[in-house]
């Protein structure tokens, strides 16, 4: 894969992920390259020719890495602590799921769920976007959300949906047991039997004249809300 951008490249070579060859701009300067094996590939291109490559955004510095990969969600279950899991029904922009990526390493959160169709996959638009937190998070792919769900269950782990229409807020989450919070996207929301299968539903409270929010910011929301009231416990 191709990824761009300084915040995910430095990233990728912390995390020790495999560079294959690293493009930079002529006359870029990136300290934290000093710190790639010499035997990396480099190649230099003017700034006309990193734009037309990689688009406006490249921040002069692109790199052919190994692909990301995902993992079963049982496999995310097995992993110690408590566990906070983000799950993301029919959210297709690239945009939102790297930036929800990137809320859920700012709060620690376990990891985020996705249906392996209909869905945002990994992309270098969402690894650029997570600015290199998807290096740190767990990407969980499974194939019918309402399975899955059963399967948290079946953990133990209490699913939330959350739904604008809902009567509760986010004050009626019990931070005290393991949580998975579900987003819809804007728009369609979640799924007829998605939102049927949660254990319970909770809107995020306003009072300004719009009635949602992005679903990368509601992420954010209700993830701060949780670890903040799960810290005072």
């Amino acid at each position: 894969m191709i990824i761009h951008g300084k915040n995910a490249v430095n990233e990728a070579i912390k995390a020790h992920r495999r560079v294959h060859e690293v493009i930079t701009q002529t006359n870029a300067e990136l300290p934290f390259l000093r710190t790639l094996d010499k035997r990396v590939r480099r190649t230099t291109l003017d700034k006309a020719r990193m734009d037309e490559r990689f688009g406006a955004n490249h921040q002069g510095i692109a790199a052919v890495v190994d692909d990301y990969q995902t993992i079963p969600l049982k496999k995310a279950l097995e992993k110690p602590g408590s566990k906070l899991f983000v799950m993301l029904d029919s959210v297709e922009d690239p945009h939102n799921l790297g930036a929800v990526i990137r809320s859920v390493d700012a709060f620690g959160a376990s990891g985020v769920i996705i249906p392996s169709r209909r869905s945002a996959s990994i992309t270098p638009t969402v690894v650029k976007v997570s600015t290199g937190a998807i290096e740190h998070v767990d990407i969980i792919t499974v194939t019918n959300l309402n399975r899955a769900i059963e399967t948290l269950k079946q953990a133990n782990i209490w699913v939330v949906g959350t739904d604008a229409a809902a009567g509760d807020t986010l004050e009626a989450i019990h931070v005290d047991t393991d949580l998975c919070v579900v987003f819809g996207s804007e728009g369609k929301g979640m799924h007829r039997l998605v939102k049927a299968n949660c254990d319970y539903l909770v809107r995020i409270p306003m009072h300004g004249h719009v009635n949602s929010l992005n679903v990368s910011v509601s992420c954010g929301v209700a993830l701060h809300d949780i670890t903040r009231r799960r810290r005072a416990l």
